[in-house]
Protein backbone atom coordinates (compact mmCIF):
# COMPACT_ATOMS: atom_id res chain seq x y z
CA UNK A 1 0.00 0.00 0.00
CA UNK A 2 1.55 3.33 -1.08
CA UNK A 3 1.32 6.56 0.87
CA UNK A 4 -1.41 8.10 -1.32
CA UNK A 5 -3.76 5.13 -0.86
CA UNK A 6 -2.95 5.05 2.86
CA UNK A 7 -3.86 8.72 3.46
CA UNK A 8 -7.63 8.11 3.99
CA UNK A 9 -6.84 5.30 6.43
CA UNK A 10 -4.42 7.55 8.31
CA UNK A 11 -6.95 10.37 8.46
CA UNK A 12 -9.77 8.20 9.83
CA UNK A 13 -7.34 6.62 12.31
CA UNK A 14 -5.72 9.79 13.60
CA UNK A 15 -8.88 11.89 13.86
CA UNK A 16 -10.12 9.76 16.77
CA UNK A 17 -6.99 10.25 18.87
CA UNK A 18 -7.06 12.29 22.06
CA UNK A 19 -5.06 15.50 22.25
CA UNK A 20 -2.86 13.97 24.95
CA UNK A 21 -1.95 11.11 22.60
CA UNK A 22 -0.92 13.46 19.81
CA UNK A 23 1.11 15.73 22.10
CA UNK A 24 2.72 12.74 23.81
CA UNK A 25 3.79 11.31 20.44
CA UNK A 26 5.35 14.65 19.46
CA UNK A 27 7.22 14.74 22.76
CA UNK A 28 8.43 11.17 22.20
CA UNK A 29 9.86 12.12 18.82
CA UNK A 30 11.65 15.11 20.34
CA UNK A 31 13.05 12.98 23.16
CA UNK A 32 14.77 10.76 20.61
CA UNK A 33 17.26 13.58 20.15
CA UNK A 34 17.66 14.05 23.92
CA UNK A 35 17.49 10.54 25.39
CA UNK A 36 17.24 10.07 29.13
CA UNK A 37 20.57 8.61 30.24
CA UNK A 38 21.02 6.18 33.08
CA UNK A 39 24.29 4.99 34.60
CA UNK A 40 23.43 1.37 35.36
CA UNK A 41 26.83 0.71 36.94
CA UNK A 42 26.50 3.33 39.66
CA UNK A 43 24.67 1.75 42.57
CA UNK A 44 22.86 3.65 45.30
CA UNK A 45 21.93 2.39 48.75
CA UNK A 46 18.14 2.30 49.11
CA UNK A 47 15.72 1.36 51.84
CA UNK A 48 13.12 -1.24 50.96
CA UNK A 49 9.92 -2.37 52.64
CA UNK A 50 9.35 -5.84 54.02
CA UNK A 51 6.16 -6.41 52.05
CA UNK A 52 3.49 -9.03 52.70
CA UNK A 53 1.91 -10.76 49.73
CA UNK A 54 -0.65 -13.55 49.58
CA UNK A 55 0.12 -16.37 47.13
CA UNK A 56 -0.79 -15.26 43.62
CA UNK A 57 -1.35 -17.32 40.43
CA UNK A 58 1.80 -19.17 39.30
CA UNK A 59 3.02 -18.54 35.78
CA UNK A 60 3.12 -21.47 33.30
CA UNK A 61 6.54 -23.09 32.82
CA UNK A 62 8.33 -21.25 30.02
CA UNK A 63 11.97 -21.16 31.18
CA UNK A 64 14.30 -24.16 31.09
CA UNK A 65 17.73 -22.77 31.99
CA UNK A 66 18.89 -20.90 28.89
CA UNK A 67 15.90 -22.15 26.90
CA UNK A 68 12.59 -20.30 26.70
CA UNK A 69 9.20 -21.10 25.19
CA UNK A 70 6.59 -18.41 24.63
CA UNK A 71 3.64 -18.27 22.24
CA UNK A 72 4.29 -21.90 21.21
CA UNK A 73 7.77 -20.97 19.91
CA UNK A 74 10.94 -22.20 21.60
CA UNK A 75 14.49 -20.83 21.56
CA UNK A 76 17.62 -22.15 23.26
CA UNK A 77 20.48 -19.71 23.79
CA UNK A 78 23.74 -21.63 23.64
CA UNK A 79 26.33 -19.32 25.19
CA UNK A 80 24.39 -16.46 26.76
CA UNK A 81 20.88 -15.08 26.54
CA UNK A 82 20.33 -12.49 23.84
CA UNK A 83 17.71 -10.29 25.47
CA UNK A 84 17.17 -8.43 22.17
CA UNK A 85 16.61 -11.57 20.07
CA UNK A 86 13.82 -10.95 17.54
CA UNK A 87 13.95 -14.24 15.65
CA UNK A 88 10.48 -15.24 16.88
CA UNK A 89 9.01 -11.74 16.54
CA UNK A 90 8.79 -8.71 18.81
CA UNK A 91 6.00 -10.11 21.00
CA UNK A 92 8.16 -13.14 21.79
CA UNK A 93 11.06 -10.82 22.69
CA UNK A 94 8.73 -8.84 24.93
CA UNK A 95 7.81 -12.03 26.78
CA UNK A 96 11.49 -12.78 27.26
CA UNK A 97 11.93 -9.36 28.87
CA UNK A 98 8.80 -9.51 31.04
CA UNK A 99 10.46 -11.98 33.47
CA UNK A 100 7.08 -13.53 34.27
CA UNK A 101 8.83 -16.90 34.43
CA UNK A 102 10.27 -15.80 37.79
CA UNK A 103 6.89 -16.92 39.12
CA UNK A 104 6.65 -20.27 37.36
CA UNK A 105 6.10 -23.26 39.63
CA UNK A 106 9.47 -24.99 39.46
CA UNK A 107 11.93 -22.08 39.34
CA UNK A 108 14.26 -21.80 42.32
CA UNK A 109 15.50 -18.71 44.08
CA UNK A 110 18.99 -19.32 42.71
CA UNK A 111 17.79 -19.77 39.12
CA UNK A 112 15.84 -16.53 39.29
CA UNK A 113 18.81 -14.64 40.70
CA UNK A 114 21.05 -16.03 37.93
CA UNK A 115 18.65 -14.74 35.24
CA UNK A 116 18.43 -11.31 36.87
CA UNK A 117 22.22 -11.08 37.17
CA UNK A 118 22.61 -11.99 33.51
CA UNK A 119 20.14 -9.29 32.55
CA UNK A 120 21.92 -6.67 34.65
CA UNK A 121 25.27 -7.57 33.05
CA UNK A 122 23.78 -6.82 29.63
CA UNK A 123 21.52 -3.98 30.72
CA UNK A 124 23.27 -1.23 28.76
CA UNK A 125 22.55 -3.15 25.53
CA UNK A 126 18.98 -4.23 26.32
CA UNK A 127 16.95 -2.16 23.86
CA UNK A 128 13.76 -4.24 23.67
CA UNK A 129 13.47 -4.42 27.45
CA UNK A 130 13.74 -0.66 27.82
CA UNK A 131 10.51 -0.11 25.89
CA UNK A 132 7.93 1.02 28.47
CA UNK A 133 5.59 -1.98 28.29
CA UNK A 134 8.17 -4.74 28.96
CA UNK A 135 9.94 -2.36 31.34
CA UNK A 136 6.73 -2.07 33.39
CA UNK A 137 6.10 -5.81 33.56
CA UNK A 138 9.71 -6.58 34.43
CA UNK A 139 9.73 -4.12 37.36
CA UNK A 140 6.45 -5.59 38.56
CA UNK A 141 7.74 -9.18 38.34
CA UNK A 142 11.12 -8.45 39.92
CA UNK A 143 9.39 -6.92 42.94
CA UNK A 144 7.10 -9.94 43.31
CA UNK A 145 10.15 -12.24 43.11
CA UNK A 146 12.21 -10.22 45.62
CA UNK A 147 9.26 -10.10 48.01
CA UNK A 148 8.44 -13.79 47.81
CA UNK A 149 12.02 -14.93 48.35
CA UNK A 150 12.96 -12.16 50.81
CA UNK A 151 15.88 -11.11 48.61
CA UNK A 152 17.83 -8.12 49.90
CA UNK A 153 20.44 -7.16 47.31
CA UNK A 154 21.59 -3.50 47.08
CA UNK A 155 22.69 -3.90 43.44
CA UNK A 156 19.33 -5.40 42.42
CA UNK A 157 17.45 -2.68 44.29
CA UNK A 158 19.51 0.09 42.72
CA UNK A 159 18.98 -1.23 39.18
CA UNK A 160 15.28 -1.75 39.87
CA UNK A 161 14.84 1.79 41.15
CA UNK A 162 16.60 3.22 38.09
CA UNK A 163 14.31 1.23 35.82
CA UNK A 164 11.29 2.65 37.64
CA UNK A 165 12.74 6.14 37.33
CA UNK A 166 13.29 5.55 33.60
CA UNK A 167 9.67 4.41 33.32
CA UNK A 168 8.44 7.74 34.73
CA UNK A 169 10.00 9.37 31.66
CA UNK A 170 8.41 6.86 29.26
CA UNK A 171 4.77 6.67 30.38
CA UNK A 172 2.64 5.58 27.44
CA UNK A 173 0.27 8.51 27.12
CA UNK A 174 0.63 8.20 23.35
CA UNK A 175 -1.19 4.85 23.58
CA UNK A 176 -3.25 5.07 26.81
CA UNK A 177 -5.44 1.97 27.38
CA UNK A 178 -3.97 -1.13 29.00
CA UNK A 179 -0.41 0.08 28.34
CA UNK A 180 -0.77 3.12 30.59
CA UNK A 181 -2.42 0.96 33.26
CA UNK A 182 0.51 -1.47 33.18
CA UNK A 183 2.86 1.51 33.64
CA UNK A 184 0.89 2.60 36.71
CA UNK A 185 0.81 -0.91 38.22
CA UNK A 186 4.61 -1.04 38.05
CA UNK A 187 4.92 2.39 39.66
CA UNK A 188 2.53 1.35 42.43
CA UNK A 189 4.54 -1.77 43.23
CA UNK A 190 7.72 0.32 43.13
CA UNK A 191 6.18 2.87 45.49
CA UNK A 192 5.36 0.18 48.04
CA UNK A 193 8.67 -1.64 47.65
CA UNK A 194 10.75 1.51 48.16
CA UNK A 195 8.15 3.36 50.31
CA UNK A 196 8.49 6.19 47.81
CA UNK A 197 5.94 9.03 47.87
CA UNK A 198 6.91 10.33 44.43
CA UNK A 199 6.27 7.00 42.72
CA UNK A 200 3.04 6.59 44.67
CA UNK A 201 1.65 9.95 43.63
CA UNK A 202 2.50 9.27 39.98
CA UNK A 203 0.84 5.86 40.15
CA UNK A 204 -2.28 7.20 41.87
CA UNK A 205 -2.61 10.10 39.44
CA UNK A 206 -2.87 7.55 36.61
CA UNK A 207 -4.79 4.78 38.35
CA UNK A 208 -7.85 6.58 39.68
CA UNK A 209 -8.97 8.34 36.45
CA UNK A 210 -7.90 5.48 34.18
CA UNK A 211 -9.75 2.81 36.17
CA UNK A 212 -12.83 5.00 36.17
CA UNK A 213 -12.65 5.25 32.38
CA UNK A 214 -11.30 1.84 31.42
CA UNK A 215 -13.60 -0.35 33.55
CA UNK A 216 -17.11 -0.07 32.13
CA UNK A 217 -20.31 -0.10 34.19
CA UNK A 218 -20.84 -3.82 33.59
CA UNK A 219 -17.25 -4.58 34.61
CA UNK A 220 -15.63 -5.10 31.19
CA UNK A 221 -12.24 -3.63 30.35
CA UNK A 222 -13.04 -1.12 27.64
CA UNK A 223 -10.76 -2.61 24.98
CA UNK A 224 -13.26 -5.52 24.90
CA UNK A 225 -10.81 -8.38 24.56
CA UNK A 226 -11.70 -11.15 27.05
CA UNK A 227 -8.01 -12.17 27.09
CA UNK A 228 -6.76 -8.69 27.98
CA UNK A 229 -9.60 -8.35 30.46
CA UNK A 230 -8.28 -11.43 32.29
CA UNK A 231 -4.73 -10.05 32.16
CA UNK A 232 -5.85 -6.70 33.58
CA UNK A 233 -7.95 -8.44 36.24
CA UNK A 234 -4.95 -10.57 37.25
CA UNK A 235 -2.87 -7.41 37.66
CA UNK A 236 -5.69 -5.72 39.58
CA UNK A 237 -5.90 -8.67 41.97
CA UNK A 238 -2.16 -8.45 42.55
CA UNK A 239 -2.53 -4.73 43.29
CA UNK A 240 -5.36 -5.40 45.73
CA UNK A 241 -3.16 -8.08 47.30
CA UNK A 242 -0.41 -5.47 47.72
CA UNK A 243 -2.44 -2.56 49.10
CA UNK A 244 -4.66 -4.66 51.39
CA UNK A 245 -1.75 -6.56 52.97
CA UNK A 246 0.47 -3.52 53.53
CA UNK A 247 -0.54 -0.38 55.42
CA UNK A 248 1.64 2.14 53.57
CA UNK A 249 0.06 5.32 52.15
CA UNK A 250 -2.93 4.91 54.49
CA UNK A 251 -4.24 2.02 52.34
CA UNK A 252 -6.36 4.58 50.49
CA UNK A 253 -6.48 2.55 47.26
CA UNK A 254 -7.96 -0.55 48.93
CA UNK A 255 -11.63 0.37 48.25
CA UNK A 256 -10.78 1.41 44.67
CA UNK A 257 -9.21 -1.94 43.81
CA UNK A 258 -11.85 -3.88 45.73
CA UNK A 259 -14.73 -2.30 43.82
CA UNK A 260 -13.14 -2.65 40.38
CA UNK A 261 -11.77 -6.19 40.80
CA UNK A 262 -15.10 -7.55 42.03
CA UNK A 263 -16.87 -5.88 39.12
CA UNK A 264 -14.34 -7.17 36.57
CA UNK A 265 -14.58 -10.68 37.99
CA UNK A 266 -18.37 -10.62 37.70
CA UNK A 267 -18.14 -9.66 34.01
CA UNK A 268 -15.69 -12.36 33.00
CA UNK A 269 -17.71 -14.98 34.89
CA UNK A 270 -20.85 -13.79 33.08
CA UNK A 271 -19.37 -14.42 29.61
CA UNK A 272 -17.30 -17.52 30.38
CA UNK A 273 -18.66 -20.79 28.97
CA UNK A 274 -19.50 -23.68 31.26
CA UNK A 275 -16.40 -25.58 30.10
CA UNK A 276 -14.24 -22.72 31.46
CA UNK A 277 -13.30 -21.16 28.12
CA UNK A 278 -13.55 -17.47 27.39
CA UNK A 279 -14.84 -16.36 23.97
CA UNK A 280 -11.93 -15.53 21.64
CA UNK A 281 -13.34 -12.22 20.48
CA UNK A 282 -11.13 -9.39 19.30
CA UNK A 283 -7.46 -10.06 20.10
CA UNK A 284 -7.76 -13.13 22.31
CA UNK A 285 -6.09 -16.52 22.64
CA UNK A 286 -5.87 -19.28 25.20
CA UNK A 287 -2.80 -19.85 27.43
CA UNK A 288 -1.91 -16.16 27.68
CA UNK A 289 -3.96 -14.95 30.64
CA UNK A 290 -5.11 -16.88 33.72
CA UNK A 291 -8.40 -18.74 33.41
CA UNK A 292 -11.63 -17.51 34.96
CA UNK A 293 -11.38 -20.28 37.56
CA UNK A 294 -7.81 -19.29 38.50
CA UNK A 295 -8.89 -15.67 38.86
CA UNK A 296 -11.92 -16.64 40.94
CA UNK A 297 -9.85 -18.85 43.23
CA UNK A 298 -7.28 -16.08 43.69
CA UNK A 299 -10.00 -13.54 44.50
CA UNK A 300 -11.40 -15.98 47.08
CA UNK A 301 -7.97 -16.29 48.72
CA UNK A 302 -7.89 -12.49 48.97
CA UNK A 303 -11.33 -12.40 50.63
CA UNK A 304 -13.01 -10.63 47.73
CA UNK A 305 -16.63 -11.21 46.74
CA UNK A 306 -16.89 -13.66 43.85
CA UNK A 307 -20.66 -14.15 43.56
CA UNK A 308 -21.79 -10.70 42.47
CA UNK A 309 -24.27 -10.81 39.59
CA UNK A 310 -24.17 -8.13 36.90
CA UNK A 311 -26.28 -7.24 33.86
CA UNK A 312 -24.27 -7.16 30.65
CA UNK A 313 -24.72 -3.75 29.06
CA UNK A 314 -21.96 -1.22 28.24
CA UNK A 315 -19.53 -3.78 26.86
CA UNK A 316 -21.92 -4.86 24.10
CA UNK A 317 -21.45 -8.51 25.04
CA UNK A 318 -24.57 -10.59 25.66
CA UNK A 319 -25.08 -14.22 26.59
CA UNK A 320 -27.93 -16.71 26.12
CA UNK A 321 -28.03 -19.84 28.25
CA UNK A 322 -30.25 -22.92 27.97
CA UNK A 323 -29.59 -26.44 29.22
CA UNK A 324 -28.02 -27.26 25.81
CA UNK A 325 -26.97 -23.94 24.27
CA UNK A 326 -24.58 -21.19 25.33
CA UNK A 327 -24.23 -18.25 22.96
CA UNK A 328 -22.03 -15.21 23.50
CA UNK A 329 -22.67 -12.36 21.08
CA UNK A 330 -20.88 -9.08 20.47
CA UNK A 331 -23.39 -6.36 19.60
CA UNK A 332 -21.30 -3.42 20.77
CA UNK A 333 -18.96 -0.98 19.09
CA UNK A 334 -15.40 -2.14 18.57
CA UNK A 335 -13.92 -0.41 21.62
CA UNK A 336 -12.66 3.03 22.65
CA UNK A 337 -12.38 5.26 19.59
CA UNK A 338 -8.92 6.49 20.55
CA UNK A 339 -7.48 3.01 21.23
CA UNK A 340 -9.00 0.21 19.10
CA UNK A 341 -5.66 -1.55 18.63
CA UNK A 342 -6.94 -4.96 19.76
CA UNK A 343 -10.24 -4.75 17.86
CA UNK A 344 -11.38 -6.96 15.00
CA UNK A 345 -14.00 -6.20 12.34
CA UNK A 346 -16.35 -8.62 14.10
CA UNK A 347 -19.51 -6.59 14.75
CA UNK A 348 -22.44 -8.93 15.57
CA UNK A 349 -20.23 -12.03 15.65
CA UNK A 350 -20.92 -14.79 18.17
CA UNK A 351 -19.63 -18.08 19.56
CA UNK A 352 -21.92 -21.02 20.27
CA UNK A 353 -21.39 -24.01 22.55
CA UNK A 354 -23.75 -26.98 22.33
CA UNK A 355 -23.87 -29.62 25.05
CA UNK A 356 -20.86 -28.07 26.76
CA UNK A 357 -18.49 -28.07 23.76
CA UNK A 358 -17.49 -25.40 21.23
CA UNK A 359 -19.30 -25.72 17.89
CA UNK A 360 -19.31 -22.26 16.28
CA UNK A 361 -16.05 -20.54 17.12
CA UNK A 362 -14.17 -17.33 16.49
CA UNK A 363 -11.21 -17.89 14.17
CA UNK A 364 -8.91 -16.69 16.95
CA UNK A 365 -5.61 -14.79 17.05
CA UNK A 366 -2.34 -16.46 16.07
CA UNK A 367 -0.04 -13.47 15.56
CA UNK A 368 0.52 -9.74 15.99
CA UNK A 369 2.99 -9.63 13.12
CA UNK A 370 1.90 -7.52 10.15
CA UNK A 371 1.20 -10.30 7.65
CA UNK A 372 -1.60 -12.05 5.76
CA UNK A 373 -2.60 -14.13 8.80
CA UNK A 374 -3.04 -11.01 10.92
CA UNK A 375 -5.06 -9.27 8.20
CA UNK A 376 -7.36 -12.27 7.82
CA UNK A 377 -7.86 -12.91 11.54
CA UNK A 378 -9.00 -9.32 12.06
CA UNK A 379 -11.29 -9.37 9.02
CA UNK A 380 -15.08 -9.70 9.01
CA UNK A 381 -14.80 -12.91 6.98
CA UNK A 382 -12.93 -14.56 9.86
CA UNK A 383 -15.93 -14.08 12.15
CA UNK A 384 -19.47 -15.39 12.45
CA UNK A 385 -21.20 -12.43 10.91
CA UNK A 386 -22.11 -10.84 7.58
CA UNK A 387 -19.68 -9.30 5.07
CA UNK A 388 -20.71 -7.25 2.06
CA UNK A 389 -18.79 -7.25 -1.23
CA UNK A 390 -15.73 -8.67 0.51
CA UNK A 391 -15.30 -5.57 2.71
CA UNK A 392 -14.76 -5.36 6.44
CA UNK A 393 -17.42 -3.83 8.66
CA UNK A 394 -14.66 -1.71 10.24
CA UNK A 395 -11.49 -0.71 8.39
CA UNK A 396 -8.89 -2.72 10.27
CA UNK A 397 -5.41 -2.25 8.85
CA UNK A 398 -1.76 -2.63 9.77
CA UNK A 399 -1.18 -4.70 12.86
CA UNK A 400 -3.25 -2.68 15.34
CA UNK A 401 -4.97 0.10 13.42
CA UNK A 402 -8.60 0.91 12.62
CA UNK A 403 -9.79 3.69 10.30
CA UNK A 404 -13.58 3.94 9.77
CA UNK A 405 -15.50 2.03 12.44
CA UNK A 406 -18.94 0.44 12.47
CA UNK A 407 -21.30 2.25 14.83
CA UNK A 408 -23.95 0.14 16.55
CA UNK A 409 -27.49 1.09 17.50
CA UNK A 410 -29.30 -1.36 19.80
CA UNK A 411 -33.07 -1.31 19.24
CA UNK A 412 -34.18 -4.17 21.51
CA UNK A 413 -32.34 -5.51 24.53
CA UNK A 414 -34.39 -8.13 26.38
CA UNK A 415 -33.22 -11.22 28.29
CA UNK A 416 -34.15 -13.52 25.40
CA UNK A 417 -34.14 -11.16 22.40
CA UNK A 418 -31.54 -8.68 21.20
CA UNK A 419 -31.71 -6.62 18.02
CA UNK A 420 -29.20 -4.08 16.71
CA UNK A 421 -28.02 -2.38 13.53
CA UNK A 422 -24.62 -1.12 12.40
CA UNK A 423 -23.52 1.28 9.68
CA UNK A 424 -20.23 -0.35 8.73
CA UNK A 425 -21.36 -0.65 5.10
CA UNK A 426 -22.90 2.78 4.73
CA UNK A 427 -20.43 3.62 1.94
CA UNK A 428 -22.24 0.88 -0.06
CA UNK A 429 -25.65 2.18 0.94
CA UNK A 430 -26.29 -0.82 3.18
CA UNK A 431 -27.22 -1.30 6.83
CA UNK A 432 -26.85 -4.62 8.62
CA UNK A 433 -29.43 -5.52 11.27
CA UNK A 434 -29.09 -8.69 13.34
CA UNK A 435 -31.51 -10.16 15.86
CA UNK A 436 -30.66 -12.94 18.31
CA UNK A 437 -33.55 -14.82 19.92
CA UNK A 438 -33.51 -17.54 22.54
CA UNK A 439 -36.80 -19.46 22.50
CA UNK A 440 -35.69 -21.93 25.16
CA UNK A 441 -35.61 -24.79 22.67
CA UNK A 442 -33.54 -23.21 19.91
CA UNK A 443 -31.47 -20.18 18.99
CA UNK A 444 -32.62 -18.00 16.09
CA UNK A 445 -30.61 -15.35 14.28
CA UNK A 446 -32.23 -13.02 11.77
CA UNK A 447 -30.04 -10.96 9.44
CA UNK A 448 -31.44 -8.12 7.39
CA UNK A 449 -29.46 -6.16 4.84
CA UNK A 450 -30.40 -3.75 2.08
CA UNK A 451 -29.03 -5.83 -0.79
CA UNK A 452 -26.80 -8.92 -0.76
CA UNK A 453 -24.55 -10.26 1.97
CA UNK A 454 -22.41 -13.28 2.80
CA UNK A 455 -22.83 -14.82 6.23
CA UNK A 456 -19.83 -16.77 7.53
CA UNK A 457 -19.96 -19.61 10.06
CA UNK A 458 -16.75 -21.09 11.45
CA UNK A 459 -16.90 -24.56 13.00
CA UNK A 460 -14.58 -26.00 15.63
CA UNK A 461 -12.04 -28.42 14.08
CA UNK A 462 -13.54 -31.35 16.02
CA UNK A 463 -16.99 -30.82 14.52
CA UNK A 464 -18.17 -33.11 11.75
CA UNK A 465 -21.19 -31.97 9.77
CA UNK A 466 -22.81 -32.22 6.35
CA UNK A 467 -24.85 -29.80 4.26
CA UNK A 468 -28.26 -31.05 3.09
CA UNK A 469 -30.11 -28.53 0.93
CA UNK A 470 -30.61 -25.55 3.27
CA UNK A 471 -29.64 -27.34 6.47
CA UNK A 472 -26.35 -28.14 8.19
CA UNK A 473 -26.55 -31.37 10.18
CA UNK A 474 -24.15 -32.12 13.03
CA UNK A 475 -24.04 -35.04 15.41
CA UNK A 476 -26.54 -33.59 17.91
CA UNK A 477 -27.83 -30.41 16.28
CA UNK A 478 -29.04 -28.90 13.04
CA UNK A 479 -28.71 -25.43 11.54
CA UNK A 480 -31.58 -24.53 9.23
CA UNK A 481 -31.55 -21.46 6.97
CA UNK A 482 -34.46 -19.61 5.41
CA UNK A 483 -33.79 -17.15 2.59
CA UNK A 484 -30.61 -18.75 1.21
CA UNK A 485 -29.25 -18.13 -2.29
CA UNK A 486 -26.34 -20.56 -1.88
CA UNK A 487 -24.39 -22.49 0.78
CA UNK A 488 -20.72 -23.36 0.29
CA UNK A 489 -18.24 -25.17 2.54
CA UNK A 490 -14.60 -24.10 2.49
CA UNK A 491 -11.35 -24.95 4.27
CA UNK A 492 -10.27 -22.56 6.99
CA UNK A 493 -8.10 -22.40 10.10
CA UNK A 494 -8.82 -22.11 13.81
CA UNK A 495 -6.19 -20.32 15.91
CA UNK A 496 -6.95 -20.83 19.61
CA UNK A 497 -3.36 -19.95 20.61
CA UNK A 498 -0.56 -17.81 19.25
CA UNK A 499 1.33 -19.50 16.42
CA UNK A 500 -1.12 -22.40 16.42
CA UNK A 501 -3.33 -22.84 13.35
CA UNK A 502 -5.56 -25.92 13.13
CA UNK A 503 -7.29 -26.90 9.86
CA UNK A 504 -11.06 -26.54 10.16
CA UNK A 505 -14.21 -26.19 8.09
CA UNK A 506 -16.32 -23.10 7.55
CA UNK A 507 -19.48 -22.27 5.64
CA UNK A 508 -20.50 -19.16 3.74
CA UNK A 509 -24.16 -18.47 3.05
CA UNK A 510 -25.12 -15.98 0.35
CA UNK A 511 -28.47 -14.21 0.77
CA UNK A 512 -30.42 -11.13 -0.21
CA UNK A 513 -32.36 -8.84 2.09
CA UNK A 514 -33.22 -11.33 4.85
CA UNK A 515 -31.83 -14.57 6.26
CA UNK A 516 -33.10 -16.58 9.21
CA UNK A 517 -30.83 -19.11 10.94
CA UNK A 518 -32.17 -21.63 13.43
CA UNK A 519 -29.93 -23.74 15.69
CA UNK A 520 -31.79 -26.69 17.22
Amino acid sequence: MNLISKLPLLFHTIRHLKTVQVSARIILNVKKFFPYKTDWNQHTELNTSNLKFTDSIPFPITNYGNSFEFLNLKKEFVDSIDWNWLGNGRLWAYNLNYFEYLDQKDITREQGIKLIEDYIRQLSNCKVGMEPYPLSLRCFNWIRFFTRHRISNPKFDSVLFKQLDLLTHKLEYHLLGNHLLENSFALLFGAYYFNDDRLYEKAKAILIPQLKEQILNDGAHFELSPMYHCTMLFRMLDCYNLVSNNTLFDSELVPVFKEKTELMLSWIKAITFRNGNIPLMNDAAFKIAPSTKQLTDYATRLGLGVDKQIKLNDSGYRKFNTHKFELVADIGCIGPDYQPGHAHADTFSFELHINNRPVIVDSGTSTYEVNDARFYERSTMAHNTVAVQGLNSSQVWGGHRVAKRAKVKITKDLPDLISASHNGYQSLGQTHTRTFQNTGNDIRIIDEITQQGIYYLHFHPDEEFRVCDQTIVGKDYSVTFSGVDSIECFDSEYSPEFNKRIPSKSVKITFKNRLETQFK
